[in-house]
């Protein structure tokens, strides 16, 4: 609390001794007036509605897309060479670079948005998905052999708890680029959601709001990692038992 104050504190100073215009940059309270005013007619809790919703079926679709093709490049070295060379290319071309076309391919509406959050997920939670499952330990793997463990058995005993710490840390960075894969789409074009709050007061020089909505992403993100550390928490808890 002290570091957002120290903050606040040099932010207002900055804003009231440089003179700066308010269009360039406004004061904290000229941006906490602006908040309660979007928060009093309810165009605020709206826009943030179309971004989480965007935000949350692009994390789901995209993790469970990677967990499943990360599975299966990871126990299969032939199919690691046959998409390899797609999924390398895939991350040559940067989101915002084909944004617009998937934005002019599946509308203005909320497909589009949630297939950018999907894609920019995506990656992050595959690579840790293989590396993960490529980790077990083999005397895991001859343990479960010698106890006749089925393959079933093994995936849900072994393979998975023994890949959560690695997948996770990959779905804390995926959590967090879904929220720049919504914003991405709805500076493209968008009808609602923060994204299109923030072109809003860019086109208008409504500064507070734009800083409006860049705090409310900023809050979004942080509390998608507050979510998936608390999942950690709750299921990596044998590992504190076990370093103990």
């Amino acid at each position: 609390m002290l570091s957002i104050a120290f903050g606040l504190l040099c932010w207002q100073l900055t804003a009231h001794f440089t003179g700066l215009a308010v269009f360039i940059l406004p004061p904290p309270l000229a941006v906490w007036y602006r908040f309660v005013e979007a928060v009093s007619d309810g165009s605020l809790f709206f826009d943030i509605a179309v971004t989480l919703s965007e935000v949350l079926l692009g994390l789901i679709s995209g993790v469970g897309f990677a967990t499943l093709l990360g599975y299966s490049v990871a126990k299969s070295r032939a199919l690691e060479r046959v998409v390899s060379p797609y999924l390398v290319a895939s991350q040559a071309i940067p989101i915002v670079a084909i944004a617009p076309l998937l934005v002019l391919w599946f509308g203005y509406g909320m497909s589009s948005k949630v297939l950018i959050c999907a894609l920019i997920v995506f990656f992050p939670v595959l690579i840790n998905t293989i590396v993960g499952i490529r980790a077990v330990p083999l005397a895991f793997y001859d343990l479960m052999n010698s106890l006749h463990a089925t393959r079933r058995q093994i995936m849900l005993k072994v393979e998975i708890p023994a890949a959560l710490p690695i997948f996770l840390g990959g779905l804390r960075i995926g959590a967090t680029l879904s929220v720049i894969g919504a914003v991405v789409g709805e500076l493209v074009g968008a009808n609602y959601g923060l994204g299109n709050l923030i072109t809003r007061g860019r086109v208008s020089y409504d500064m507070p709001l734009v800083y409006v909505g860049v705090f409310m992403l900023v809050i979004m993100a942080l509390t998608l990692y507050a979510v998936v550390s608390a999942l950690e928490k709750r299921f990596l808890k044998w590992q504190e038992n076990f370093e103990k």
